[in-house]
């Protein structure tokens, strides 16, 4: 790629879960995390309290059943074509992931392929990406967006959920080498009850640590699971986390 165009990043920021804090603070890790010119765009219905540098932008069209307006399938707006204007290659990242290594190599890795994305941790070898992180050539799956357009109440019946139907409907994806992108819950966390003894470390290689549910950075940081049933409490527990301290800032 041209080392002197800019890499375009792209995160999503609707509702109140989490704020502006959150997109900023992942501005920050990318910036620390690449040595090439960055343009960063965040695509949210408010941009109150967001880094200047920041390019906000509304959020894409996309008409969904109300009850799942604002879950993941959100994203698949993504997919339509010149989605905000936008040209070339983006990676998009969730607004909760940890960043830990070089993003540049995202940008660099199979230069030729559309759509890449994390082999779903839980789901290997069916096919199913999980959309944490993955990097989009604009136009090329527009497929994914029509498609759900085509039948929006249809489509979110069928799928458990949007990863899913996304991973079904694109038929050419290259998955991430499995190191870059680690689950704090389903790689690092140590399982129960070793849990309540040991610190989840950060694996060697690792660029990029998703959360997906609880807990979140912040919650992982400071040893804190909040979880209202009284029975999962017994065994959802984390020791607070250095590392997520260091890096996620």
């Amino acid at each position: 790629m041209d080392a002197a165009a800019p890499q375009t990043v792209v995160c999503m920021k609707w509702g109140t879960v989490y704020g502006s804090d959150y997109a900023n603070t992942l501005f920050n890790m990318v910036r620390r995390h690449t040595a090439r010119p960055l343009r960063f765009v965040c695509f949210t219905d408010d941009s109150t309290g967001l880094d200047p540098s920041i390019e906000a932008m509304p959020l894409p069209p996309i008409d969904l059943p109300p009850s799942h307006i604002n879950k993941a399938w959100r994203k698949i707006a993504l997919t339509q074509a010149g989605v905000g204007g936008l040209a070339g290659r983006f990676l998009f990242l969730d607004l909760d992931v940890v960043i830990t290594g070089s993003i540049d190599d995202f940008f660099d890795f199979a230069p030729e392929a559309t759509y890449c994305v994390i082999e779903n941790w839980t789901q290997k070898g069916s096919g199913i990406g999980n959309t944490s992180v993955f990097r989009l050539t604009v136009g090329a799956h527009t497929e994914v967006y029509e498609t759900l357009m085509a039948d929006p109440a249809g489509t979110v019946a069928r799928h458990p959920n949007s990863q899913t139907f996304k991973s079904r409907t694109i038929s050419s994806k290259t998955f991430w080498p499995a190191p870059w992108c680690v689950s704090f819950k389903h790689t690092l966390m140590p399982p129960f009850p070793l849990n309540y003894l040991r610190t989840a470390r950060l694996s060697a290689g690792a660029k990029v640590v998703c959360f997906t549910g609880y807990p979140n950075p912040d919650h992982a940081r400071d040893g804190v699971w909040p979880e209202k049933t009284w029975y999962k409490r017994l065994h959802k527990h984390v020791r607070p986390v250095p590392w997520i301290a260091q890096h996620w800032q």
